[in-house]
């Protein structure tokens, strides 16, 4: 069975290639989580934040968008010394305010996954590369993406995390065509 090189042979990085990887979400909160997940790892590489995303889930209130908009300096103090998660100043910052311009955003537009969707004309872009060294680390639509969520007050969303985002959340097909799961996350977006 062929798959993705980039997993490797780690247990956990196999598993969330070959079920979560590139599946559509349209969920809010969990695309919420997600992007909050996609920020964190800047600057790490995606199985660090994967191994933690327990500890963000029970550190973060389940991403829960009206908690985290609401944290103060003591909840604030509390993630900065909790070795469950990334304890960067910045990212923990990202955090408290993207739920804030989650929230404004949901009153304003009433679906986050709608105004996500739309960058993608709300439907997966199937890509086709038989190699990794094809797939880019941004494009077009993950710029325009990025340009949007930062005009709406979030950070930690440059176009180089909002494209590993769009892969995670299945907006793309970034699967090589001889992994096993591009044709089955092909059939998931109705492709």
């Amino acid at each position: 069975m062929n798959r993705c090189k980039w997993p490797g042979a780690d247990p956990l990085y196999v598993s969330y290639h070959d079920q979560e990887w590139g599946v559509p979400v349209y969920d809010d909160q969990l695309l919420f989580a997600k992007l909050i997940l996609d920020g964190a790892q800047a600057g790490l590489s995606w199985i660090t934040i994967l191994r933690k995303r327990d500890g963000y889930y029970k550190a973060f209130d389940n991403f829960d968008p009206l908690k985290i908009a609401a944290y103060d300096e003591v909840k604030f103090e509390q993630l900065m010394n909790n070795p469950a998660i990334v304890r960067n100043r910045q990212k923990i910052r990202a955090a408290i305010k993207n739920a804030q311009a989650f929230l404004q955003l949901k009153e304003e537009d009433d679906s986050f996954s709608d105004f996500l969707w739309s960058f993608v004309d709300g439907k997966p872009i199937q890509n086709a590369w038989s190699d990794l060294s094809q797939i880019p680390a941004k494009t077009a639509e993950s710029e325009a993406m990025s340009k949007a969520l930062k005009k709406r007050g979030f950070s930690f969303v440059g176009p180089t995390i909002i494209y590993a985002f769009m892969q995670a959340v299945g907006m793309v097909n970034d699967h090589v065509i001889d992994c096993f799961r591009y044709e089955e996350v092909n059939a998931l977006s109705g492709g």
